[in-house]
């Protein structure tokens, strides 16, 4: 039998949230000393109860703001698409996120949310890529049509489908956790290496390997959107470029001020502080002082080891606040132990074994993790086909 189907504006009343404005301090509540939880799309957990967020709004804010009553099925329609939570309590949040009210009684309120989790936004989307990203709207929320089977049928297919998810989340919870596990492992061998040196291993500072050196500053009006030369910033580094210059100023500059090598070991010096890319030697060129590198004594170390000991440098050894910059003095200061060249080679190739097993037993995991969302998708498929019959196995 074909289910009915109903726009969602018929079902339901649709409220959108608020976010104060950031400039007016008086709106906020940074103590938590009121109970004005205001959520945004990343406090929302597919299909969770949620009752707390980072982010409270002040009493002064209530009367610009709309309340979402303890029980309501909220569901984010702008930039992540789709995410579904419960308001566990009486709360508020912001206008990416769309409380659904007054729920008709024939629409069982999780059979709603698997609907919302099945449903392809993106493709309803279509068209209507914003700057940052995907996004829907009220009015086509409210005419979005969902199917409605009768209520005994929603009942049957939310019971197998919370059954089955069950035990689908805690399968991903293990293989999450073995993940987790093989990372660990991984990271606490190449701790090892480095932490447990020989007694003829050297010890020195970064700046006694050679000269903290970057890029020549390259200005706003210098770049343009498409170009010869990639030029990357450190929002973009060890990703695709948004930004070049032209090939002239390239030569003109490489030619006359510091320019890294074909292997040097480039380095954030801001942002996520100490991710790593090794300069191919292709043209391109890199942002002053956010992307740095050693112009390192290769007879000492050699850019393969160091690449290696930047993968475990403690970037921040003086304990204190999480820094925001890696200064040049910074840097220096350092240390890095190393054995002869020889026994760099080999120490190399066994961390490079050991990332290999890493990977390995990653892709493995990730692969696992893939069918699992894959097995919920087609489930989801299945139900809204009408084609659950018989209990689900996960």
């Amino acid at each position: 039998m074909r289910w009915e189907e109903k726009p969602l504006g018929d079902l339901c009343s649709i409220q959108l949230g608020k976010t104060p404005a950031r400039k007016s301090p008086r709106f906020w509540d940074p103590d938590k000393e009121t109970e004005n939880v205001w959520l945004s799309i990343s406090d929302l957990s597919h299909g969770q109860v949620v009752g707390d967020s980072v982010e409270y709004v002040s009493n002064e804010a209530l009367s610009i703001m709309k309340i979402v009553p303890e029980g309501t099925l909220m569901v984010s329609f702008k930039l992540t698409l789709g995410r579904t939570s419960v308001a566990a309590r009486d709360l508020y949040t912001n206008e990416a996120i769309a409380a659904i009210l007054n729920l008709d009684p024939s629409v069982n309120q999780r059979f709603l949310m698997h609907f919302f989790d099945r449903f392809d936004w993106k493709k309803a989307c279509e068209g209507d890529e914003k700057l940052k990203g995907y996004t829907f709207n009220k009015a086509k929320l409210n005419v979005l049509e969902i199917p409605i089977p009768p209520v005994e049928e929603q009942e049957r297919i939310v019971g197998a489908l919370d059954e089955a998810f069950a035990s689908i989340d805690k399968a991903k919870a293990n293989i999450e956790r073995n993940l987790n596990n093989a990372r660990e492992l991984f990271q606490s061998r190449l701790n090892d290496i480095f932490s447990n040196p020989s007694e003829d291993w050297e010890v020195k500072s970064l700046g006694e390997l050679g000269k903290v050196s970057m890029c020549k500053r390259i200005l706003k009006h210098q770049t343009t959107s498409e170009g010869d030369i990639p030029f990357f910033k450190i929002g973009t580094f060890g990703k695709s470029p948004n930004a070049f210059i032209d090939e002239k100023t390239y030569l003109s500059f490489k030619q006359k001020f510091s320019f890294p090598k074909k292997g040097d070991i480039l380095i954030s010096a801001a942002g996520t502080i100490g991710r790593r890319v090794i300069y191919d030697g292709e043209p391109a060129y890199f942002q002053d002082s956010n992307i740095v590198w050693i112009d390192n004594d290769e007879e000492l170390v050699s850019n393969e080891y160091l690449y290696e000991f930047y993968g475990v440098c403690d970037w921040n050894p003086s304990k204190g606040a999480t820094i925001s910059r890696l200064y040049n003095a910074d840097l220096r200061r350092i240390k890095i132990p190393f054995p002869k060249l020889l026994e760099q080679k080999n120490l190399v190739k066994k961390i490079v074994a050991l990332r290999e097993n890493y990977e390995s037993v990653q892709s493995l995991y990730e692969e696992k993790l893939n069918n699992l969302s894959d097995l919920k998708q087609s489930i989801l498929e299945q139900a809204f086909e009408g084609k659950l019959t018989e209990p689900v196995a996960a």
